[in-house]
């Protein structure tokens, strides 16, 4: 029988990582092994490199086409993948 007042490890986790400011970084991850998954793996084989700062993702396409199509759709992008870690990560996304 569990008590009134047990918490769930990762109720628990989240405190820790919160707390120590590594939640962040977590979220920043998260966000970044996403974006297969959102995107799907045929995007991945034109994307370089993703990196995050200051709550932008830069995202590096060997495809001027497929920068032009994301560029349109960037917003739609920023809330999917947001909404798939399950918190506000980043605000934009540049592509280069």
């Amino acid at each position: 029988m569990r008590k009134k007042n047990t918490e769930t490890l990762r109720d628990i986790i989240g405190q820790v990582l919160k707390a120590n400011h590594l939640d962040k970084q977590l979220n920043e991850k998260r966000l970044i092994d996403a974006w297969p998954k959102v995107l799907g793996s045929n995007i991945m084989q034109y994307t370089s490199d993703l990196k995050i700062q200051n709550r932008t993702l830069y995202v590096s396409l060997s495809s001027s086409v497929l920068r032009h199509d994301l560029f349109i759709s960037r917003q739609e992008i920023v809330e999917s993948l947001n909404k798939h870690v399950g918190a506000d990560v980043i605000r934009e996304i540049i592509f280069r």
